[in-house]
């Protein structure tokens, strides 16, 4: 174990070095909040249910479109409802939980790098966790992924404190109370108990002997501290459920205690991808270049006499193991094991300096990346059909985007020559990454939000005294809408949602239904239909009473789900 001093037995201040880091870290990751939309796939739904949570005063159960949304527990979505109620404001605060979560995942890895190792090592640390994709990617999204790798990272914060630094029993218990904060964020905050297999092992074949205050029978209060804060969400969730008279609440408590947790690992019915999905898609792009010191001799050296790199490096394999089993995989998924990851590279980098060849991989990164962008510029300012396609024909201010991107890689790429660092491939992403959250959300903003405009020419198409009904929404229609308007069941099938469009539609003059045009529609004559245009992937339609066809079957069930105007997000 590691001495409680050894993190000052180095030429590098801690706190300087870690406000130096930690700001300029800061800057690139808020970068942009404010500037841009919700952008598809995930970011417009958990908004558009925290926008539900503030406008109805039901923070308890979550609401997609007045209807429960039991796709995930309500922490995350809790989290920016109470940004919006605090400020008025989704568009400026919607970016801030997970920015804010991957900053504290940040000082985490700083700090226990500090106490295990040193101020060097934990700069490195820090230095390598940023210069890899996914975790700017995941830090400047609304996704729930970035939180919850957040609440994984502390309590992996607290149990490497515990077993490898010193005794903290506290720690310990903290960590178990993260463990169920992330496990109601989104189920898989269990994960650091994954830790426990290598400290069990190296302690009871001998290889490490553990102290007595970090390994004996109190260990198993840990399990009470995280079942309490999962039953500080889940038990009032059942109470009101059970007492509530509303199928809708039951199916809501079924569907996140089965469907979404057990049966959506063991049976996925979506995101299908082979096992060795994170090995060959994911890790070598998204990890860029953490993974490269797996082909040294002398990491695997150190993994054998190092306890703690034995453990850490151990844990990352099992959490890519435990999510390459299920057939249901996003490259979101392994974001809690990277900040670890991290951590162990940034110690092996530390002993090792810089090495040729690792000089030569970042190099490599340089003139890829800078190519890369180099080739989109060229692309934009030809007017490639790949871009026009994607963006329309104005792809000048696109094509200075890229340049200036290209050009920061090359430029500092001549400036360094053989003196390629951390720092210097740290600066050229922070400038590429600003300038991205900058002048690339004002431009790409309108091309990710098309149902924005959509929803402008439909209250506008329907008139003042119209009514709204939606099918086969996306909800970033039902955020963007200016108007108020009914769905039918996001749960239901799309038969069942077109007799119920149907019957709403038949009870009063001047309703309308806007539609994803499918050839399956029932009710409609498609004929009739009313073109809106393209959008996230479908063509919207909108049908008229004159749409109607004179029958439709009865539905099995009448559902209606009205969500009223209160604010324009």
């Amino acid at each position: 174990m590691m001495s409680p001093q050894s993190m000052h037995n180095t030429d590098y201040d801690y706190k300087r070095t870690f406000w130096l880091l930690f700001l300029v870290a800061a800057v690139v990751i808020l970068a942009g909040i404010g500037l841009r939309d919700p952008w598809p796939a995930d970011e417009p739904r958990f908004v558009e249910v925290a926008k539900e949570m503030v406008n109805s005063g039901n923070w308890f159960f979550p609401m997609r479109g007045g209807e429960l949304y039991p796709d995930k527990p309500p922490v995350f979505m809790w989290l920016l409802a109470s940004l919006y109620w605090l400020t008025g404001s989704l568009k400026a605060t919607f970016l801030i939980p997970d920015a804010l979560a991957s900053l504290v995942s940040l000082f985490c890895v700083f700090d226990i790098a500090a106490k295990l190792w040193n101020v060097k090592t934990a700069r490195n640390a820090c230095l390598l966790l940023l210069i890899t994709p996914q975790f700017i990617i995941q830090s400047k999204s609304a996704q729930i992924d970035a939180t919850v790798a957040c609440w994984i990272m502390i309590a992996m914060y607290g149990l490497l404190r515990h077993f490898f630094y010193q005794a903290s029993f506290k720690w310990y218990l903290a960590s178990w109370a993260f463990m169920g904060l992330g496990i109601i964020t989104k189920g898989v905050g269990f994960l650091p108990l994954f830790l426990l297999v290598p400290v069990l092992f190296l302690h009871f074949t001998g290889k490490h002997r553990f102290e007595k205050a970090q390994i004996n029978w109190s260990l198993l209060i840990g399990p009470l501290m995280m079942l309490l804060v999962v039953a500080a969400w889940l038990l009032p969730m059942l109470y009101i459920a059970d007492h509530s008279n509303n199928p809708d609440f039951i199916a809501y408590r079924d569907n996140i205690l089965f469907k979404q947790t057990g049966q959506r690992y063991a049976d996925s019915w979506g995101h299908i991808q082979p096992w060795y999905y994170f090995l060959v898609d994911v890790i070598p792009l998204l990890w860029f270049p953490l993974y490269t010191f797996l082909f040294t001799k002398s990491f695997w050296r150190e993994v054998k006499v190092s306890p703690v790199v034995f453990s850490m490096l151990l844990w990352v394999v099992l959490v890519i193991v435990f999510f390459s089993i299920s057939p249901g995989k996003r490259n979101l998924y392994i974001l809690p094991a990277l900040p670890v990851m991290a951590l162990v590279m940034g110690g092996h980098f530390t002993k090792t300096g810089l090495q040729t060849w690792f000089k030569r991989v970042l190099q490599v990164g340089f003139v890829l990346l800078g190519s890369l962008f180099m080739v989109a510029a060229v692309m934009c300012f030809t007017k490639s059909h790949a871009v026009t396609k994607q963006v329309g024909d104005h792809t000048l201010p696109f094509g200075m985007l890229f340049l200036a991107a290209s050009l920061c890689w090359f430029v500092i790429l001549l400036w360094k020559r053989n003196k390629v660092d951390l720092s210097a491939y740290w600066a050229a992403f922070a400038i590429t990454w600003i300038l991205y959250s900058t002048v690339g959300y004002v431009l790409f903003n309108p091309i990710r939000t098309p149902a924005k405009g959509i929803m402008a020419a439909v209250a506008h198409d329907i008139g003042p005294n119209g009514q709204l009904g939606m099918t086969r929404f996306k909800e970033q229609f039902l955020l963007f809408s200016p108007i108020p308007l009914t769905q039918f069941s996001y749960l239901a099938s799309t038969q069942e949602q077109d007799r119920n469009a149907w019957l709403w539609m038949s009870e009063k003059a001047d309703r309308y239904v806007m539609t994803a045009r499918d050839k399956n529609i029932q009710c409609f004559d498609l004929s009739k239909a009313k073109d809106l245009g393209r959008a996230h992937g479908k063509d919207w339609i909108l049908l008229s009473e004159k749409a109607m066809t004179p029958t439709c079957p009865r539905p099995k069930t009448i559902k209606r789900y009205y969500l009223p105007m209160k604010t324009l997000y």
